[in-house]
């Protein structure tokens, strides 16, 4: 095997140690890269959550407010003032008039 002229030799040991020392600073920044990505879906699926629990807050607020608003209000007035006439009052007025009639008599 003939001899390797000492250029080349240098220029292929130059370049493995190169290759060797550039490779710890690339496999870091790919690891950044990487973490940087997963920390940028992190926040969107947060984001992303959020936005979900503020559509079903108002949801949830718009089926009260129309369970509100269909609440038969005149079907309500009529069972309060059922309430409030219950018949005792005029029942007593009827019993009193009676009684002082017999009393007259």
């Amino acid at each position: 095997m003939p001899p390797v002229n000492e250029q080349i030799t240098d220029a292929v040991t130059q370049s493995n140690v190169k290759v060797l020392g550039e490779s710890p600073p690339m496999a870091m920044s790919t690891l950044y890269q990487a973490m940087a990505r997963s920390s940028g879906i992190l926040f969107e699926n947060a984001v992303s959550a959020q936005q979900q629990q503020n559509t079903l807050a108002q949801a949830a607020s718009n089926q009260g407010v129309m369970q509100i608003y269909n609440v038969d209000t005149s079907a309500a007035a009529g069972a309060t003032e059922r309430i409030g006439q219950t018949g005792v009052a005029d029942n007593l007025t009827s019993l009193l008039t009676v009684l002082n009639a017999f009393r007259q008599s």
